[in-house]
């Protein structure tokens, strides 16, 4: 596999917001580079010249940077607000690099150290770092009272001298549990996205317009009228989907106000695929449910894409859409996966895939979750199964997560023609407010 790399997100414990994303290139956990370090540096420098702002939109990035990374100055391709510069704790103490990590703070560049220990050869460094991160990995973090009290007198004294403490390797209900306990500062890991709303966000969702007109394309052939009408009784959907048709992305010669007129440009395609970003997008309260519903587009995009690799696969680009889009629903709305299954028409084969993980559809689908794990060696596993390039999966990520990026921007950024003022310029509480916007 070539030039592997994957996003998690980074959540503040307290606020829930997303700060920033790790950013994980295959070879930083595992030993499957065969190549020197400086390939590998290589490979990474590239990655970060080409893809990066587009790759984390405007979020700060923490790279692991290896030696010669940083003796290559690669951090300094970033402004310092814009990169945190994570080493292993070896690095701390290597000679060689300690010149260079001092360099870098000095020039407003921070530094996160992985298992930062407050012994005699890590103190001359102690000034330099802003982040400690903490390996949750361990079972005996949360199964050793003892190993969790060392872990809490490590965070109380980064704490006393104002270190952030970053938990990651989050990776289920329990380590969650430990994490929050010993009240770190910052999570990372797979389970994150299952945290990232509270019940208070998913109440009335079943109820709700979006789960109807969520029904309603999800059907083999949608009743255009249908989904008219329950759009116009919803001023926050109707709002959305004018402000996205009438956006940059589809350049209008001439701004619509129809729902029906909406509709028809955007065709039963995009608006199966688009339908759930612009139903949700008025239900964003926090950064953090805005991160997973950015999760949901990506697991989407990405399933659609890799059908296209998968021969004869059993179900379409939609399908495949619609399996990513679901994947994370369970969460969302606090309702058992086969519970909200039962109530939307999916291809049989996609409901197995998501319940069981069973068939083509489900390696499809346990692809997806694989990369995000970074775990490249079952990625690769699973690509040759299913006949994906492997040498094209990064790619094929990297412009999923661009595309995703780029959509939901042109959602939440106004678009004003210039000279003209702005169609939608005011919070909206009835459609009557509305229809005297549009007039």
């Amino acid at each position: 596999m070539d030039r592997c790399v994957v996003r998690r997100a980074i959540k503040d414990t307290r606020t829930g917001e997303v700060i920033g994303y790790e950013l994980l290139f295959q070879g930083n956990r595992d030993n499957l580079f065969a190549q020197p370090e400086t390939s590998a540096a290589d490979m990474i420098s590239s990655f970060l010249m080409s893809n990066s702002n587009k790759f984390v939109s405007d979020k700060t990035m923490f790279i692991t940077f290896t030696p010669s990374l940083l003796f290559r100055n690669t951090p300094k391709m970033f402004e310092p607000d814009k990169v945190v510069i994570q080493i292993d704790d070896n690095m701390v103490v290597n000679p060689l690099a300690k010149p260079f990590l001092k360099k870098y703070r000095r020039a407003g560049y921070q530094i996160a150290v992985s298992d930062f220990q407050f012994s005699l050869r890590y103190l001359d460094m102690l000034d330099d770092v802003s982040y400690i991160r903490l390996d949750m990995q361990r079972k005996e973090i949360y199964e050793n009272e003892r190993e969790k009290n060392s872990i809490k007198n490590i965070i109380a004294m980064a704490r006393g001298i104002h270190k952030k403490c970053i938990a990651f390797n989050v990776d289920s209900k329990e380590i969650y549990q430990c994490a929050v306990e010993l009240e770190v500062d910052y999570l990372e890991g797979n389970y994150i996205a299952r945290t990232l709303i509270t019940k208070a966000d998913r109440v009335t969702f079943m109820e709700g317009n979006f789960f109807q007109l969520l029904v309603e394309v999800s059907k083999p052939e949608p009743d255009i009228s249908q989904v008219e009408q329950i759009i116009s009784r919803d001023a926050g959907l109707t709002f959305t989907l004018l402000k996205l048709v009438n956006s940059a992305y589809f350049a209008l010669r001439r701004r619509t106000s129809s729902i029906r007129q909406a509709l028809v440009t955007l065709g039963i395609g995009q608006l199966r695929q688009w339908v759930y970003m612009l139903s949700f997008r008025q239900d964003v309260r926090s950064p953090a449910l805005e991160e997973l519903l950015k999760l949901s587009f990506l697991r989407a995009k990405f399933a659609s894409e890799l059908v296209n690799y998968v021969k004869g696969c059993p179900i379409t680009n939609n399908e495949a859409y619609m399996m990513g889009m679901f994947s994370t629903m369970d969460y969302m709305v606090d309702v058992p996966i086969e519970e909200i299954l039962e109530k939307i028409p999916l291809n049989p084969v996609v409901e197995e895939a998501l319940v069981l993980g069973k068939g083509v559809v489900g390696s499809i689908y346990k692809l997806i979750l694989a990369y995000e794990r970074a775990d490249w060696k079952e990625c690769k596993a699973l690509s040759e199964e299913l006949g994906v390039p492997t040498y094209l999966l990064a790619q094929i990520y990297i412009d999923c997560v661009e595309n995703v990026n780029s959509i939901w921007n042109t959602l939440t950024t106004e678009y004003v023609r210039k000279g003209e003022k702005p169609l939608f310029s005011e919070k909206l509480d009835n459609t009557e407010h509305l229809e005297d916007i549009l007039r």
